[in-house]
């Protein structure tokens, strides 16, 4: 059960006060009325019944009034002079203790209100992240070592494919670049070399670079992150695209050929 607060005992306590101070003072000015001290039923002027609260007087006065309406129809004097103070004082003995409201007059208790559940939340919000290390570098780590035991056995037993010594005097042609500097190499044969070597890979790298500022979705799911997928697959393809052709429609002189009608000219 919710133990109540300290002020809320208390004010229950002055309101049983207020009452029971309200009943013990209500007869006196009830049975003077009744007398003929008070002619149209004025306040009680007694230091208890100065502590009555206003709708008990106001009931009291409606009791009054309403007595008085039967004293004048009624055939004998004596008897509805009782009636009045029985009527009188009626009110003031069987009325309940007046409650501590709040605004707009509402009498609910906060903490029965509210709920212990939503102020205090003692469970911990569950989390789907998990830290770095051990659980992505120990992957990281065991991957790296495979790669690597791989790469020692294939190449014991293959070897890599050297060509004969370079001839100073004779330069081959087509002269291209290794695999990885061929999409460069294919940009330079379209730009100049200012827009082929600087300005277009440094737009590049600048776009990669503010890819994670412009997309600011944490969500992981594929679904969810159309614009980075769609920024790196443009980027990836178009890359791509320009190793191929420098690769395999490249041929002497550096002009655009079909491999399938003059050949092959590339070498790993």
């Amino acid at each position: 059960m919710t133990e109540i607060p300290e002020h809320l005992r208390k004010r229950a306590e002055e309101a049983r006060k207020k009452a029971a101070a309200a009943k013990g003072g209500g007869d006196a000015p009830a049975e003077a009325a009744g007398a003929g001290g008070d002619s149209g039923g004025d306040e009680p002027k007694s230091e208890a019944a100065s502590r009555i609260p206003a709708h008990l007087l106001e009931r009291s006065r409606s009791a009054k009034a309403r007595a008085a309406g039967g004293d004048a129809g009624a055939a004998g004097g004596g008897g509805g002079t009782a009636t009045a103070v029985a009527t009188a004082a009626a009110p003031a003995t069987a009325a309940a203790p007046p409650l501590a409201t709040g605004p707009g007059g509402h009498t609910q208790r906060l903490l029965t209100v509210v709920k212990s559940g939503s102020i205090q939340d003692v469970k911990a919000t569950p989390q789907d992240k998990v830290h770095v290390w051990p659980h992505l570098l120990g992957i990281e780590f065991v991957a790296a070592l495979a790669c690597t035991a791989f790469v020692l056995v294939f190449s014991v037993f293959v070897n890599a494919p050297l060509l004969e010594l370079a001839n100073p005097n004779q330069t081959p042609n087509p002269s291209k670049a290794p695999w990885y500097f061929l999409g460069l190499q294919e940009l330079l044969t379209m730009f100049h070399p200012m827009v082929a070597g600087v300005t277009l890979p440094g737009f590049g790298l600048i776009g990669l670079i503010l890819a994670p500022y412009t997309d600011r979705n944490p969500s992981n799911k594929p679904e969810d992150r159309k614009f980075a997928i769609s920024l790196f697959t443009i980027f990836v393809m178009s890359w791509a695209v320009l190793v191929l052709i420098g690769s395999f429609f490249r041929g002497p002189g550096q002009n655009f050929v079909f491999p399938w009608d003059v050949g092959l000219f590339f070498e790993l």
